[in-house]
């Protein structure tokens, strides 16, 4: 379990990153990207970035590579607006956690529906 240190950084890069991710100018990135989660290291010398997009699984895995790439962009402004001595190398991650939450919700619906039935007849 991470100290309270690590999940305060882990909440200010996620709120961070989620503000600049509008702010790239590149046409490839959807705009509905969203950081979901941000697990940084011990010492500060990783964070992985957990990134999800309304578009699903595919347009996040997408979003990845492009944002691979604009990551030293990133960092430099991470730098600037947080108040720390190192900022991480970011690895980012396609996440599929909105798509199994909603197919996990469906199948809740499912049930509740096939008992709603069998209780009306």
């Amino acid at each position: 379990m991470p100290s309270r240190r690590q999940q305060r950084l882990n909440q200010d890069f996620k709120k961070e990153l989620s503000m600049l991710l509008p702010t790239l100018k590149d046409p490839r990135i959807d705009s509905f990207l969203s950081v979901m989660r941000v697990d940084v290291t011990n010492d500060l010398s990783y964070a992985k970035v957990y990134i999800g997009s309304i578009g699903g699984y595919d347009k996040a895995k997408e979003a990845t590579g492009v944002l691979k790439s604009a990551a030293g962009h990133l960092r430099s402004q991470l730098a600037v607006s947080m108040h720390i001595r190192k900022i991480p190398e970011l690895i980012f991650v396609a996440d599929d956690s909105a798509e199994y939450a909603l197919k996990i919700d469906n199948i809740i619906e499912g049930f509740s529906r096939k008992n709603e039935n069998e209780q009306n007849e």
